[in-house]
């Protein structure tokens, strides 16, 4: 089969030791990025399995009726991204295991590297001392006592929360009322309100899915309830908080600094987002999920998928309907 694998910024997937299960096949792999309709149509004229590393690139109808030789789209978890509907329509399958039950240990551990580094001043620190600089900033606080506010009590809040458990701090969640009963049954307190969530949280971490009712659910009103000493942190989907809300309350002081692994449109190039040039924000190119073992785990599924439909016997069929 002629397979693309598309956004492969670090050029990883070649290098992984499942890449050897599509030996035989002939494989394309993009290392840049691009949603130019015209360029994609171009790339994937050939292509029979197109296997996509998660949200990076959207596949819609325009698109999708320039691929007359596509018949499989191979990847892992949600699809917001993809038409599913054009692709039954054109008889393209779309294969993507949900991998229920497990969380993304890489964007809780992120998660974590980005409240130290932005509370500790670790980025600042670095680059003053590569500079000749000793202590340069502010001294930075610690998380011992501290309150953690988790917002959204799903898979990867509850491995966010027991981390702050181990460094000492209170746990706060607020959420859907499935998510705060099972941070009851965690042993985790459940904020009054999200307003008190907001006002009492030193670091307050965004851990919900991004679909119609919670786009912009964090308003401005809520940033400016936060402390001018904590912290926000969200490594969940830029489009969590209202557009420009967060840049504003920064610059207002409440919060008083924030810690960003995503943004409205990716890839930032360019060093184009006003966040990058903000001292009180650490910022990270979405790295969350990002890391070997689980890149190894994702594109093993991927090419198991691609396999399946190769020997006839596709899996994980989103929509089965589109089996010709």
């Amino acid at each position: 089969m002629n397979i693309t694998i598309l956004d492969d910024y670090q050029d990883t997937i070649r290098t992984l030791a499942c890449f050897g299960k599509i030996a035989g096949h002939h494989v394309t792999i993009w290392n840049d990025h691009t949603k130019d309709v015209d360029v994609l149509a171009a790339r994937l004229k050939d292509t029979e399995a197109l296997a996509l590393l998660r949200e990076r690139t959207p596949i819609r109808a325009p698109l999708l009726e320039r691929l007359d030789r596509l018949r499989l789209i191979s990847q892992m978890s949600v699809y917001p991204h993809i038409d599913v509907e054009a692709c039954t329509r054109r008889g393209v399958i779309v294969s993507s295991d949900m991998a229920p039950g497990r969380p993304s240990y890489a964007t809780a551990e992120l998660t974590w590297g980005l409240i130290i580094a932005a509370l500790r001043r670790v980025p600042q620190e670095v680059a003053a001392l590569r500079a000749g600089t000793w202590q340069a900033f502010p001294v930075g606080t610690g998380l011992r006592g501290k309150t953690l506010g988790i917002y959204g009590y799903g898979r990867i809040g509850a491995v966010v929360a027991g981390y702050g458990t181990a460094f000492g701090m209170t746990v706060r969640a607020w959420g859907r009322e499935t998510s705060l009963a099972r941070a009851r049954t965690d042993g985790h307190a459940v904020a009054p309100s999200k307003e008190a969530l907001f006002a009492e949280s030193d670091v307050l971490s965004l851990h919900l899915r991004l679909v119609d009712a919670t786009r912009s659910i964090v308003t401005a009103a809520d940033l400016a309830r936060m402390k001018p000493t904590a912290l926000l942190v969200n490594t969940s989907r830029a489009g969590l908080i209202a557009p420009g809300a967060l840049e504003a309350a920064l610059r207002a002081g409440r919060p008083g600094m924030a810690a960003v692994d995503v943004y409205e449109e990716e890839p930032v190039l360019g060093a184009k987002h006003p966040l990058l040039a903000m001292d009180n924000v650490v910022c990270t190119p979405h790295l969350g999920y990002v890391e070997r073992g689980g890149l190894e785990t994702m594109f093993s599924t991927i090419f198991d998928q691609i396999l399946a439909y190769a020997n006839g016997k596709p899996i994980n069929v989103v929509n089965p309907e589109g089996l010709r």
